[in-house]
C-alpha cells in the first residue's frame, strides 16, 4: 500500500543567517533526518525542496545523534540535499503531503514566500496532508485558502513556543514570535512543556513543537497517509 503513495515533499529553508549579519542558521538537520527515517521505514517515498533549490544551509549538525550521523555519512542523502527542488517549481498534484522542517532560517524565508503559500494551499485543497515541526510552522503564518481564510484559523497547532524562543535567547533576533503570531491568525495553539515532544493532529494538519517532536510528527504523518492509502 505504501509503495503506491505519492511522495512526501520535505521543504527546507534557504536562509542562512540570523537577521542582518547574525550568526549562521539554516534547516535543522534532525528535523529532516528523523522524519525521513520514519517515512523510509514505512516505504513512503520522499523528495526534498527548498525555497531557492540547490543546497540549503544546515544547522544543528549534531553527529552524536545517530540518525543524523547515519544520513550525513550517506552519499545518496547528501547528494539529494545538494540538489533540492526549487519549491516554486514543484507540481503539487505529484505529492501526498508537504512537510516543513524547522531551523531558525525558516522564520525569514518561509513566511515571506509566495511559493510556500501557493504550494501549501494547493496540497491542502487537493486533499493532501500538511505537516510542520518546530520553526517549520512559520510556513503556515500567511497561507490562505481559496476561501480567503487562513489555513490555521480555528485549527489546533503546535509550534516552537515563545518561551522556547526566549530560552535560546533569540526573541529579539527573529522577525516575530512564531506561536503568538500563529495565534493572531486564529490558530488554537497547543503548547506543551519546553523541550518535550508535543504533536498536534487536527484533521490533515499535523504539527510539532520542537526538535524533540520531529519523530512523532512523522509517525502521525505516516499513519495518516497509510490509513488514507
Amino acid at each position: 500500500m505504501a509503495k503506491a503513495l505519492k511522495p512526501v515533499l520535505i521543504v527546507m529553508t534557504s536562509h542562512g543567517t540570523k537577521g542582518e549579519g547574525g550568526g549562521p542558521t539554516g534547516f535543522y538537520l534532525s528535523e529532516v533526518t528523523h522524519p525521513l527515517a520514519v517515512l523510509e521505514a514505512a516505504e513512503i517515498p520522499v523528495r526534498f525542496a527548498s525555497i531557492f533549490g540547490g543546497e540549503p544551509p544546515v544547522d544543528g549538525l549534531d553527529l552524536d545523534d545517530t540518525t543524523n550521523a547515519r544520513y550525513w555519512q550517506d552519499d545518496t542523502f547528501r547528494q539529494s540535499i545538494r540538489q533540492t527542488l526549487k519549491l516554486a517549481d514543484i507540481v503539487p498534484s505529484e505529492y501526498s503531503a508537504i512537510f516543513f522542517a524547522g531551523g531558525h532560517g525558516a522564520m525569514w524565508d518561509f513566511t515571506n514566500s509566495a511559493a510556500v503559500d501557493a504550494q501549501t494551499r494547493a496540497v491542502w485543497e487537493q486533499g493532501g496532508v500538511v505537516g510542520a515541526v518546530c520553526h517549520g510552522p512559520a510556513a503556515l503564518v500567511n497561507v490562505k485558502l481559496s476561501s480567503g481564510d487562513y489555513l490555521v484559523a480555528g485549527r489546533k497547532v503546535a509550534a516552537f513556543t515563545d518561551a522556547e524562543e526566549r530560552a535560546v535567547g533569540l526573541e529579539e533576533i527573529v522577525p516575530y514570535l512564531l506561536s503568538s503570531t500563529l495565534a493572531k491568525r486564529g490558530a488554537l495553539m497547543q503548547p506543551g512543556p519546553e523541550w518535550t515532544p508535543q504533536v498536534v493532529v487536527d484533521g490533515r494538519l499535523i504539527t510539532g513543537q520542537n526538535p524533540q517532536s520531529a519523530t512523532d510528527v512523522a509517525k502521525a504523518l505516516r499513519d495518516q497517509l497509510l490509513d488514507a492509502g
